[in-house]
């Protein structure tokens, strides 16, 4: 008989159980798996063979499947995964509430009460970067908000946490795609290129800065693609130069027109951490396939950020090349896109019957599987 814990969970059953089939170490500490065969219980990314799906049950907490009789897997040792969630927890709360605290890894880890190899070792295994890692992308989050309200630059740097412009305008265009200057005034001074061309979906418009796409763009007129173009960038200095843009063209349109399964193209974007975040995972997904916006929030870490990840992807500037058509809602069918629903249905079935990709029928059968996840 379920536990009452594992009963509330049942609906996300599903894709519980393809996270376990994965061994995915994303999930880890987000629930546990016990086997009833066994009377053990393990995190999803245990490296022991799978037992049978009608075997297993799952728990929110290590506390949950010992009170429903299981012991821990002495291989895994999902107690200490779970232990490295709430820490992880407990030190991005303490850099939101105290960031003094969290100057130096030492200071950090002392506040918490544990080594500073536990802490940075916690950090990678739950976020996938480092402690230091992850208060730069906490101060770069910080910093555009700034920026973005129109804050002055030297003013906005040193609130973000920046102990000098330097600093900063060292690494700039790796953080912002433009100097920060250039970022708060809504692109002025920055050159980006840009061409225009009928495609299978109507009109597609690529611009790009001399250091990559900033945007990737589909709409029914050519008129209406420039228009959007003006609007994110009114500062800056725009010009047609579809030479300059023909490789990134001809790339798009191979894609379009089912020849091409990848998209491996330079970029130059202005996000968020997070966005960042959700926009890798995207390009990880395999042509032909989908995931539900639940099942990338998970992969990313944050299972409760379903509709985070959905605001990133409607918020994705470069079409095709950050696959966004590629999730969906948690029963199979389509949700909003940003370059309309009826391109995403038509992506779609391209992927799913193009040679390179899935047959129709697999394709039919990977959205009936995503329709039972999350």
């Amino acid at each position: 008989m379920l536990s009452p814990v594992a009963h509330s969970l049942s609906s996300d059953d599903t894709a519980r159980w393809q996270a376990v089939l994965r061994r995915d170490s994303q999930a880890d500490g987000e629930f546990v798996y016990a086997v009833r065969s066994t009377g053990i219980y393990c995190r999803p990314s245990c490296p022991s063979r799978r037992p049978g799906r009608e075997q297993v049950m799952f728990f929110a907490e290590p506390v949950d499947a010992e009170a429903a009789g299981f012991r821990a897997c002495r291989r895994c040792r999902p107690i200490e995964a779970q232990a490295s969630v709430e820490l992880v927890r407990r030190a991005c709360d303490l850099l939101e509430t105290d960031p003094e605290s969290t100057r130096t890894l030492a200071a950090w880890s002392s506040a918490l009460g544990v080594s500073a190899g536990r802490l940075r070792q916690a950090f990678k295994n739950i976020l996938g970067v480092s402690p230091r890692g992850y208060v730069e992308a906490r101060r770069l989050e910080r910093l555009k908000t700034q920026l973005q309200a129109g804050e002055q630059v030297t003013r906005a740097l040193y609130e973000a946490g920046y102990g000098s412009s330097s600093r900063l305008y060292e690494g700039a265009r790796e953080k912002l795609g433009m100097t920060p200057a250039t970022y708060r005034k809504g692109g002025a001074g920055e050159r980006i290129a840009y061409a225009t061309t009928p495609c299978p979906l109507g009109w597609l418009l690529v611009a790009a800065t001399h250091h990559g796409l900033c945007a990737v763009r589909l709409r029914d007129s050519e008129q209406e693609l420039l228009e959007t173009l003006r609007v994110e960038f009114p500062q800056a200095d725009l010009y047609a130069d579809p030479v300059a843009l023909q490789v990134h063209l001809e790339a798009l349109l191979r894609y379009l027109e089912g020849q091409q399964t990848t998209l491996d193209l330079p970029l130059d974007l202005r996000a968020t951490a997070f966005q960042l975040r959700v926009w890798e995972y995207l390009r990880t997904i395999p042509y032909g396939q989908t995931r539900s916006y639940g099942q990338v929030a998970q992969a990313i870490g944050e299972p409760k950020a379903v509709r985070a990840v959905a605001a990133a992807c409607a918020a994705n500037p470069v079409a095709l090349v950050i696959p966004c058509h590629r999730v969906v809602k948690s029963d199979g069918s389509l949700s909003g896109y940003r370059w309309g629903v009826k391109r995403k249905r038509k992506l779609l079935g391209l992927e799913a019957t193009s040679p390179h990709g899935l047959s129709e029928a697999q394709g039919a059968g990977m959205v009936a599987e995503n329709a039972q996840g999350l």
